[in-house]
């Protein structure tokens, strides 16, 4: 599968492979859980890597969907383009927290909140949209620790 045919890459900021999971960057910043990502080492950095490829497909949706619905927002470039990392978690982050929030979800577990969502509204497109984009536009990362004197 290359990176044109895959909805995924719109919302990425750098390369991927097929199978990686498509919110590493929430992730790896600990802002999310997945019970499907194996975790494995390339060289010395790490990748998260979807065990499930339906589930792969459902999140790759709900990530392009973010992506779309937050593009005036957060004055993304156009579709197809790739973006800046800290937007790119901006996305990730405050996208999963808002849809944890509209599920009234305890736990930011990704497979399961997606496959929540599929449940409650029938469609990805029936989300609450007006919310998840809310929660993207407020999401901040956490504040740098000032150097030490």
């Amino acid at each position: 599968m290359n990176a044109a045919a895959d909805p995924a890459a719109d919302s990425a900021c750098c390369a991927a492979g097929p199978d990686a999971c498509v919110f590493t960057k929430a992730l790896l910043a600990q802002k999310a859980r997945c019970a499907l990502v194996q975790r494995q080492t390339v060289g010395e950095r790490e990748q998260l890597v979807c065990t499930g490829p339906v589930a792969r497909i459902n999140c790759a949706t709900m990530a392009a969907l973010m992506r779309e619905r937050s593009t005036f927002a957060l004055r993304l470039p156009r579709s197809g383009a790739p973006i800046e990392h800290a937007k790119a978690l901006r996305l990730q982050c405050g996208g999963l927290a808002g849809l944890q929030q509209a599920l009234g979800s305890a736990q930011p577990e990704v497979h399961q909140m997606v496959m929540q969502a599929h449940e409650r509204w029938g469609s990805l497109l029936d989300a609450p949209w007006g919310e998840i984009v809310a929660a993207i536009v407020a999401w901040q990362p956490r504040a740098r620790r000032a150097p030490p004197r």
